[in-house]
């Protein structure tokens, strides 16, 4: 029954985001929810999904974000940070996605989105799929990735070990995503008419993109808060007081909450957690956990799933390796950085992925249509994954 009420709430899911993903994502709860959850549990397992403090923060966090980048482009605030990205427009697209990636915000996917609508080309879901494709690239071996901290720590590897294992997988999808995703970005960057005549705007929207991680990380280690996210929302408002006062300033805000429709990302948040809550509710974890299949295929296959049913590289992680280590099997940093990548490409291409959520709603692209340009490039990684687990699991 489970199986069934996962398959079927997927296709609701898909078939909904298509017009309104938030709807979407809250539909697909509750038929998951209705299906393998007591009806009288069920508004304790969703108000046990939404209540935690860092899970409210994020939802605020995620309406906070747009409105920053509407607050730089309405001040002119990007067009120099755009114009001094090297290279052309390929690179830039590979570039801005990347380095802001590595910045420690939930949905930090749109700070890059506005930077790669001001570049323009391609259409609205070729520019969502490189976002979320090139975003990631950098977070496969940097030391500071929440996924690989926790992936290590699980296996009982060293970091560094880890990170010396995951560089060629790197390299690898940054070569497939170049082949599969930036044809339709050929090209030079655009030149607004103000850029360069005041070198210190650029600073200043640079400035505020980097404010907000800073101050969340001086926050998580100086300040004793009910949960880490919360952190990150005290920086994010900051960051939108200082892009206003650099920018366009306090009275331009009605107007940019009317151009971001900051509460849609609030609620993709909100639908992401709900349909987690009833994921984790309905015993599908452990029924993935125990599939009849031999080791190698079980592993790649439970993290595939995985990762494409939580929206999560962590939760993945911390079923599929302990299920690993239960078989005797030993994990080193190749088998490791096997299972790591796995997971990571069903987290790429999970409806709930909040990245790739937002990156199409503020693209105002199609889910479907988004979804199919990632999934060659996807396809062809998951079968050079299935190449080494064929050798090493």
């Amino acid at each position: 029954m489970a199986w069934a009420a996962f398959g079927v709430s997927l296709l609701v899911l898909l078939a909904l985001a298509q017009r309104n993903l938030w709807l979407a994502l809250v539909s697909g709860a509750l038929v998951l929810g209705l299906w393998t959850v007591p009806p009288a549990a069920l508004p304790r397992v969703f108000g046990k999904a939404l209540s935690d403090p860092g899970v409210l923060a994020l939802i605020y966090a995620a309406g906070i974000i747009p409105l920053i980048g509407a607050a730089l482009q309405e001040g002119d605030l990007l067009a120099g940070l755009v114009a001094r990205l090297p290279g052309g427009r390929r690179v830039a697209y590979v570039l801005a996605p990347a380095l802001f990636g590595l910045l420690p915000v939930p949905g930090g996917a749109l700070f890059s989105a506005p930077i790669l609508e001001s570049m323009g080309g391609g259409k609205p879901e070729e520019r969502a799929a490189a976002n979320v494709w090139f975003r990631h690239i950098l977070l496969l071996f940097y030391p500071l990735s929440a996924a690989l901290l926790t992936g290590a720590k699980l296996a009982g590897l060293d970091l560094w070990t880890a990170i010396l294992w995951q560089l060629p997988w790197a390299f690898f999808l940054l070569l497939v995503g170049a082949v599969f995703l930036l044809s339709p970005f050929s090209g030079e960057k655009p030149v607004g008419p103000r850029e360069g005549q005041d070198g210190r705007r650029w600073g200043w929207g640079l400035g505020v993109l980097f404010f907000a991680p800073a101050l969340d990380l001086l926050l998580r280690r100086v300040a004793f808060l009910p949960a880490p996210e919360v952190a990150t929302a005290i920086g994010l408002s900051a960051a939108l007081l200082l892009a206003l006062g650099v920018g366009p300033g306090l009275r331009a805000f009605p107007k940019l909450v009317r151009r971001s429709h900051p509460w849609r990302f609030s609620l993709i948040v909100v639908g992401v957690f709900l349909y987690l809550g009833a994921f984790q509710a309905s015993g599908l974890p452990s029924a993935m956990a125990h599939l009849p299949l031999p080791l190698s295929l079980l592993i790649l296959a439970l993290s595939l799933l995985m990762g494409l049913a939580t929206g999560r590289q962590q939760a993945a992680l911390s079923v599929v390796i302990p299920v690993y280590l239960a078989s005797g099997s030993v994990l080193d940093g190749w088998r490791f950085s096997v299972i790591y990548q796995a997971c990571y490409l069903g987290y790429l291409l999970s409806p709930l992925h909040p990245c790739l959520a937002v990156s199409v709603e503020y693209a105002r692209a199609r889910f479907l249509g988004t979804w199919r340009r990632l999934l060659v490039p996807s396809g062809v990684a998951l079968a050079g994954v299935a190449l080494a687990g064929a050798f090493a699991l």
